[in-house]
């Protein structure tokens, strides 16, 4: 018979990291600010301005940002949110790979529009992601907006998954999970992100015009 003996292995603790980014930066409406919720804000808004100027700088950026955001989202009980931020890095390293590689003879990627085929798959995921995920928060987590963190995570995630391909309509779903992360992180007393989503909802709208006007023209006959 083989007993299985627990590692007597010291346990690895993130509070010594994470403590000094928890530390209160200053105060916004009453609430006090952490210096991570001033990295992600910092990070957030350049990340964006690059995504919007075609910028593959936009990927490490974000990856810096996730990080920051994961730490947030982890301490205000925005667990979807939080966990996002990892899938997040994986999707980046596509991304930044996608942007640099993955267009014709292995150049730059063009901008394209979203198919009609692709519309659908994208409501249905949507549709699916969310109601699989509000299940799990209610189940598994003490979560209290657990609707509106599946919601955003699941626009999130498909957002993230038409910019890594360029698709111009990316942006009209980065704009509806901005709709509902404004509300949600002042609900959060989060509210120098809340101030950081209503700037990205206006980055939104110059990086879809500004890609649309970069779509390729279909080429004549």
């Amino acid at each position: 018979m083989f007993e299985i003996v627990a590692s007597r292995l010291p346990a690895v603790s993130l509070d010594p990291v994470l403590d000094p980014l928890r530390a209160t930066a200053f105060t916004l409406f009453g609430a006090p600010t952490s210096r991570m919720e001033v990295i992600g804000f910092l990070t957030g808004a350049l990340c964006v301005w690059l995504v919007a100027r075609q910028n593959p700088w936009n990927w490490p950026i974000g990856m810096v940002n996730n990080v920051a955001f994961f730490a947030l989202f982890i301490t205000a009980g925005l667990y979807a949110d939080a966990w996002l931020q990892v899938v997040y890095l994986g999707l980046a390293v596509f991304g930044w790979w996608r942007w640099l590689r993955g267009g014709d003879l292995g150049g730059a990627l063009a901008v394209t529009r979203t198919s009609a085929l692709e519309w659908r798959w994208l409501a249905v995921a949507g549709v699916a992601g969310t109601a699989a995920l509000t299940w799990v928060l209610v189940v598994a987590t003490d979560s209290t907006v657990p609707l509106w963190d599946a919601l955003t995570t699941v626009l999130s995630l498909l957002a993230t998954w038409g910019q890594a391909r360029k698709k111009v309509e990316c942006w009209w779903l980065w704009i509806a999970a901005d709709v509902v992360y404004v509300p949600l992180y002042g609900y959060k007393d989060l509210w120098l992100t809340a101030i950081l989503y209503v700037g990205f909802m206006a980055l939104c709208v110059h990086g879809l015009r500004k890609w649309t006007a970069d779509v390729r023209q279909p080429v004549a006959a």
